[in-house]
């Protein structure tokens, strides 16, 4: 359900240059809103009530407090003016609280469940949907599922409230338990629908939010007054369409931690290489904010570029003269960069993980042992060393930074404020800086992988001057 608008140009104010003259007359393009699922989709009778915040007696909502139907947030706010503007622009409605909500809170029963690996801020995003729920809204039967998607059949939910997630945010990983896998839709929406949760906060990543949109899917065949939020959470920052995923800003800042021992390393030894993994296994943004924040590192190796060791042009050409150079390097690389070059086995070829994702060989140890090799074959007798560190785990468990406990405390709020406004089906998130309602199906589908066209890996190349590895 589209809406479309369009404005006229403004009218030219002042004497303009004749580069400035040619954009005088061009066309704003149509703004095209991405509009929600909502309960009254298939529950027409529901009724609203007023928002329990009008009634609060420590907080008085100010005028343009609450959101209307009418304020939007759009995914496009650069644009060539001597481009085609006759593609819509898309538009979600903005997050925020609504002066009406579908939800009696003395009737909520909320769930609250977070899958697959870990990430620097989960116990904050859980800590502050049971602050939220509880403070703003009066809801006082709030759950936490245990261990990831199989805990709704497998375990009894434990009775969440603020004195008890007081200081979960102090806390990495997750309280709540996690695992991967454990998807059995029926189960899952029977044991949803028989222990009377009326609202599910489902916090993951990409699979996690594929799994919610086969939960809401079903909610809706089956009509049932449950809203289905989705928070997307990957470290690798590889969800697409919002600004950034939460813990990705707490994961660069403590990767820098890896890179500078690294640096160390490297410095201290004759001919010295430093080598560091980083996570990311389709996309290379932690890998590359850390090379750009830290200033340390040599060459930067990701998913989205095909690299090669031998030849002109290639990563030892490039390591030799750079030690000629500065007799040390540094090398970062993202977990899933160069794995078409490891050998495998018949057996490592078919392996899977429990959400189903090819496993990953070690690119690291890999790349040790191929730094090694070459060493020793075109030096003979020279000192060298190599210095190998993984701070995978480090990372993921970590408590987060205060800008991603800020982050995670809004999107918290604005799941709630969207549910408690009959929303569903949906995902909360910044895009270009305000937050915003997508729906579950888009955010699921969408990629965000590096663009080795943008200016941002230009920098990584200005900074590194590492070779592009294309082959004439």
């Amino acid at each position: 359900m589209g809406t479309d608008a369009t404005r006229e140009p403004a009218a030219p104010t002042g004497a303009k240059s004749q580069n400035q003259a040619q954009f005088d007359h061009f066309s704003i393009p149509y703004v095209t809103l991405r509009d929600l699922p909502h309960l009254t989709h298939y529950l027409p009778d529901l009724g609203t009530r007023t928002n329990p915040l009008e009634q609060n007696r420590f907080y008085h909502p100010t005028r343009g407090f609450y959101i209307s139907a009418s304020d939007v947030v759009l995914r496009h706010i650069v644009h060539d003016l001597s481009g085609d503007f006759s593609s819509p622009n898309l538009a979600y409605r903005q997050a925020g609280p609504r002066r009406s909500i579908f939800f009696d809170p003395g009737e909520v029963r909320a769930a609250i469940v977070t899958c697959g690996g870990l990430c620097p801020g989960l116990n904050t995003v859980i800590r502050e949907l049971v602050v939220g729920l509880w403070e703003l809204y009066g809801v006082r039967r709030i759950y936490g599922v245990r261990a990831g998607y199989r805990g709704f059949y497998s375990s009894e939910p434990v009775s969440l409230n603020p004195k008890l997630v007081n200081d979960w945010h102090k806390r990495g990983g997750t309280a709540l338990e996690t695992s991967r896998g454990g998807f059995d839709l029926q189960k899952i929406v029977d044991a949803i629908q028989e222990r009377g949760f009326n609202q599910v906060y489902i916090i993951g990543g990409d699979g996690t939010m594929r799994g919610a949109v086969k939960i809401f899917d079903e909610v809706c065949r089956r009509k049932l007054n449950i809203a289905v939020t989705g928070i997307p959470k990957t470290v690798d920052n590889d969800v697409g369409i919002i600004d950034r995923s939460f813990g990705f800003q707490t994961a660069v800042e403590v990767a820098q931690h890896a890179v500078s021992a690294a640096h160390v390393e490297a410095e201290s030894a004759v001919n010295g290489i430093g080598l560091v993994k980083i996570m990311g296994r389709s996309t290379g943004h932690i890998a590359l904010h850390t090379t750009l924040s830290s200033c340390d590192v040599d060459c930067c190796l990701i998913p989205e570029i095909e690299f090669y060791l031998e030849g002109e042009g290639g990563l030892f050409e490039f390591l030799g003269q750079r030690l000629k150079e500065n007799k040390h390097a540094v090398i970062v690389v993202a977990e899933g960069a160069g794995q078409e070059m490891i050998p495998r086995n018949d057996a490592q070829k078919e392996e899977k993980d429990e959400s189903g994702n090819p496993v990953f060989l070690d690119v690291g140890g890999w790349l040790k042992s191929e730094l090694k090799r070459w060493w020793a074959r075109d030096h003979p007798g020279e000192l060298f060393t190599v210095k190998y560190i993984d701070p995978t785990y480090m990372i993921r468990a970590v408590t987060a930074n205060a800008t991603d406990n800020l982050y995670c405390t809004l999107l918290a709020h604005s799941a709630i404020h969207g549910v408690m406004a009959g929303y569903t089906g949906f995902v909360s998130g910044p895009i270009n800086g305000n937050y915003a309602y997508i729906p579950l199906s888009e955010v699921a589908q969408a990629k965000n992988e590096v663009n080795i066209n943008d200016h941002k890996w230009a920098w990584v190349r200005s900074v590194t001057n590492q070779p592009d590895f294309a082959k004439s």
